[in-house]
């Protein structure tokens, strides 16, 4: 304990970081990460529900579902790029500047949407505008997930990244849910009304949450790694060339497990929400909406519990636990969605979102981080990720276009399977921790742990 009166003094060349500042960015990253989500993932549910007959009414039934899931996939076309350029200026000017900045652009962008005139109020011009502000929404979250996690794994002690990392990652559902919340909340109102202006309201909402987010992400420190590689002089002028120099194998293995990941969210969030809200389902869209609800609560519980077993067992465990939970419930998931057993429906969610994505997603972001090095992390992440995240957004549309005017979510299911196979093996073969890599260890200097060193007192 401290005398009282006593002073810190700095270590020469090293940040001082008082205890509080963790938690404080641990905080910061998981809501300004849930509004973010909460911003994406409206169009999400939006596309699965209404957005069809709004913005592409002269199609037939089939193809406006196409054309929606398509505005859905252009969201994640656009976050390679905004993984390109947020990870270049977070790996060169710092993390906490360009979290603030995707902050902003999410929330602008969903606003926007909350206002845009419809097919039947502007023609051509309705969905020209609203994939363009997909593609915005594409750009700023293709930026957020790596500065998110990364501002919090790199304040992590050095046996407890995993755990650091999952906290951001819990913003995940916490968006999924409030989304689907303020949906299932207007989904109650009659059909004429959630058509002209119900559906709206929740793009809207979003103005307010974002001055909170960035309220509260202006108040955090930057990133303790990126301090110490900015003071030995150790940044590059184009991190994403240090990136490839470090050679494909880590960029292919990030990109296959991420692909895995994000496929799980665009087949169960997305693809069986539509399956199971359409044809003979529709009367049970509710409780189809229900049990994504809580399965995304169960999901905000369990991801820094399975971020800690990560850091206790490995992270190759706990994300192969995870895959095969997800491909496990894939076989049973189109038959319970569309029972009209609310017990099924809410299983569904629970044990493929709440425990197996969990799973997944509580380990990745230090699997992620332990691959790569400080000074090129942020492009390396951001690339890695959203390039899985790309692929898997396809899903839906290829699924969809597959199954035709046919009742049937084999397709689908299909490409499930073959992503999590894919994603296992990635994760399966090979060094845990790949050459050029520098993860940190358990024992040694605060440099080499990545801990903060204790300041030292003087009475």
């Amino acid at each position: 304990m401290k005398a009282a009166g006593s002073i810190e003094v700095p270590v020469p060349g090293l940040p001082v970081t008082p205890r509080s500042v963790p938690r404080r960015v641990l905080l910061a990253s998981t809501i300004g990460s849930a509004i973010e989500w909460y911003d994406f993932y409206l169009y999400s549910t939006a596309s699965a529900l209404v957005l069809g007959p709004l913005f592409f009414p002269s199609q037939s039934p089939t193809a406006g579902t196409l054309a929606s899931f398509a505005t859905y996939a252009a969201g994640f076309v656009a976050r390679p790029l905004g993984g390109v350029i947020f990870g270049h200026f977070g790996d060169r000017i710092g993390r906490k500047s360009m979290l603030v900045l995707t902050l902003l652009i999410m929330g602008v962008a969903t606003f926007l949407v909350g206002v845009l005139p419809t097919y039947k109020q502007a023609g051509i011009a309705a969905p020209i505008l609203l994939v363009s502000l997909r593609v915005v929404q594409g750009i700023g979250i293709g930026g957020e997930w790596g500065g998110g996690v990364l501002m919090s794994g790199e304040h992590a002690p050095a046996n407890r990244r995993g755990l650091y990392a999952s906290f951001p990652a819990s913003g995940f559902p916490l968006g999924l849910f409030a989304s689907t919340a303020m949906f299932r909340l207007v989904s109650q109102l009659p059909s004429d009304a959630l058509l002209s202006w119900g559906w709206r309201l929740p793009f809207l909402a979003s103005i307010v949450l974002v001055a909170i987010g960035v309220f509260v992400r202006l108040g955090v420190a930057e990133s303790p790694e990126f301090v110490r590689v900015q003071q030995a002089g150790e940044r590059v002028r184009v991190p994403l060339a240090g990136v490839l120099r470090q050679g494909p194998v880590p960029v292919l293995r990030g990109g296959f497990a991420s692909l895995g990941l994000a496929m799980i969210v665009s087949v169960y969030s997305v693809y069986l929400l539509s399956y199971a809200s359409s044809g003979p389902a529709t009367a049970h869209r509710s409780e189809v909406l229900n049990g994504l609800l809580i399965g995304a609560l169960v999901e905000a519980v369990l991801l820094p519990v399975t971020g800690l077993l990560s850091d206790r067992y490995g992270r190759r465990p706990v994300l192969l636990f995870g895959y095969a939970v997800c491909a496990l419930v894939g076989l049973v998931a189109p038959q319970w969605l569309t029972s009209g057993d609310r017990t099924l429906v809410i299983l569904t969610f629970v044990l493929a979102m709440g425990i197996g994505h969990a799973a997944v997603y509580g380990a990745i972001s230090a699997f992620l981080i332990d691959m790569f090095p400080p000074e090129h992390r942020y492009s390396a992440l951001a690339i890695t990720y959203q390039l899985g995240a790309t692929v898997a957004s396809f899903g839906p549309l290829v699924a969809a276009a597959l199954a035709g005017a046919t009742r049937t979510a084999v397709p689908g299911m299909c490409l499930l399977w073959g992503c999590l196979v894919a994603a296992a093996i990635a994760v399966a073969v090979g060094k845990v921790d790949l050459p050029g890599a520098r993860p940190p260890q358990a024992e040694g200097t605060p440099e080499q742990t990545g801990q903060q060193p204790a300041p030292a007192s003087v009475d």
